[in-house]
């Protein structure tokens, strides 16, 4: 005699298998986002103690900030052209050509239409 076909892995009960409604969105739980938590003093000072050796920065400074993301923004569109991505030239000076001439077209681009 065969044995019945049943759902699941062989050599186990079937209670242990997964059934409609056994996952966490069936039974009504939810995944809940993560809660936001203010630093205590002891991780903020200990960051500010690392320094640059780890650690985010304990202080967030805008004007420090937005020249280096104008300079970041800057050289990842540049870095959108294959021949800058790759660095394909053999010669820095072609290099350097290839460079100037991506930084020209993302210039152009970047003008409004009507000037001159």
């Amino acid at each position: 005699m065969t044995p019945p076909l049943t759902r699941g892995r062989p050599g186990r009960s079937a209670s242990r298998d997964a059934s409609p409604g056994t996952t966490p969105a069936a039974s009504g739980k939810r995944h809940t986002p993560l809660q936001h938590r203010p630093d205590e003093e002891n991780q903020r000072a200990n960051r500010q103690h690392k320094g640059s050796r780890g650690g985010r920065p304990p202080g967030f400074d805008r004007t420090i900030y937005k020249p280096r993301n104008e300079v970041e923004r800057t050289i990842n569109a540049l870095k959108s052209f294959r021949a800058v991505a790759t660095r394909f030239d053999k010669r820095a000076y072609v290099f350097h050509g290839t460079v100037t001439v991506a930084s020209i077209r993302l210039w152009l681009r970047s003008r409004p239409t009507g000037e001159t």
